[in-house]
């Protein structure tokens, strides 16, 4: 019963054959092997455009090097408060970039939802850039998608931002961890959530889908890649035996094997937040939209939990609506599932937090 993550299972077997396969013989190293080749192609063909690809090991490398090509080093990256770019990666961005200024677009009350930023929230901190020289420029907007929530934006919030970054003279990324994850939630094409609206760069996620190690940068406006060769190199992200990364971006674009893992995954998702509203006092302040959920749950319940063995994160409530925090005597939990969880996995969690609700309420055996 392990929901902290996504990342802590294993490899799709399909990978896993795939590099096999890549292992045999000889090839031509960083990156012009034809595995690589093959993937750049496929990824064009996916986004119905020419792109520029350029595969790195992970996802931390991919956001830091995306933004570090759209931001001067007296630039500025607005983002939301809580993204992984700003909370989770050692000041990759700041340092890839050369000292660019993270700045966080906070919004409070329900403008946006749990995990995103909103045009008016985004329009509200772009007018506090003062254009003196005294300030750092404004210069590229990120967003996560799925977010650090669990919730996803819609391709309408998603042209509203891209819309005001176009106004501003701002470039907008994309990090896309969970990329597959939204696009089987929204049900939308590649395109559609990407250069249709408005994205510039995207940071295209596999390792958490079931890949070993490789996410793809990937360029909708190919000449803002001009010089990305060698940032990659400079960073210590050029591959030597690149034809490992470029097979497994083809094994999961195989079948639509990135697309099948992640709607398994958004599927145990609703399946583990259905049975667990049926608990007594467990209630959901954010929407499942992807694999991730956040339960508020009863302390005697998350106590319960993990005395049998269950494991999932307390999450702080910070990115919640004060309305929808936790009060006295409950957590906010995060659990996630992943393209390998099964039907078992969750009913059993499921099951024992039925029966552990029922020994902890009032007259019960707890």
């Amino acid at each position: 019963m392990n929901f902290t993550s996504d990342n802590i299972v294993g490899v799709s077997p399909a990978v896993l054959h795939a590099l096999g396969e890549a292992n045999g013989g000889t090839a031509v190293s960083y990156g012009h092997d034809e595995w690589t080749g093959r993937a750049e192609k496929r990824l064009c063909d996916v986004f119905e455009r020419e792109v520029k690809v350029f595969l790195v090991a992970t996802g931390t490398a991919a956001n830091a090097l995306s933004l570090a090509a759209l931001t001067p080093p007296y630039g500025a990256v607005l983002c939301h408060e809580e993204s992984h770019i700003n909370v989770d990666e050692c000041g990759a961005p700041e340092l890839f970039t050369g000292g660019a200024k993270l700045v966080p677009v906070r919004e409070h009350g329900r403008d946006a939802g749990a995990g995103k930023i909103g045009a008016r929230g985004l329009e509200a901190t772009l007018a506090s850039f003062g254009g003196a020289p005294h300030n750092v420029k404004a210069a590229a907007v990120s967003i996560t998608q799925a977010t650090e929530y669990g919730t996803v934006y819609t391709l309408d919030e998603i042209a509203a931002i891209a819309d005001l970054t176009r106004r501003n003279g701002l470039k907008l990324h994309m990090d896309g961890a969970r990329f597959a994850n939204a696009l089987a939630s929204l049900n939308a094409s590649p395109a559609e959530m990407t250069w249709r609206s408005g994205i510039d760069v995207l940071s295209l996620g596999f390792t958490k889908n079931g890949a070993l190690g490789v996410e793809a940068v990937v360029f909708f406006d190919p000449p803002l890649a001009d010089d990305f060769m060698y940032l990659r190199k400079r960073t210590g992200h050029l591959w030597s035996k690149g034809r490992f990364l470029g097979a497994q971006v083809n094994a999961m674009l195989d079948d639509d094997l990135w697309l099948r893992n992640a709607a398994h995954a958004n599927a145990m998702a609703r399946r583990l937040a259905q049975g667990l509203a049926s608990c007594p006092g467990v209630r959901f302040p954010v929407p499942v939209e992807a694999n991730a959920l956040f339960p508020i749950l009863p302390s005697a319940l998350d106590r319960r939990l993990r005395e049998v063995g269950a494991c999932f994160y307390q999450w702080s409530p910070g990115g919640l609506d004060p309305s929808d925090r936790p009060g006295p005597g409950e957590v906010l939990a995060r659990m996630v599932t992943s393209f390998a969880t099964t039907a078992e996995e969750v009913d059993a969690l499921v099951n024992t937090a039925r029966a552990a609700s029922l020994a902890v309420e009032p007259g019960g055996a707890g």
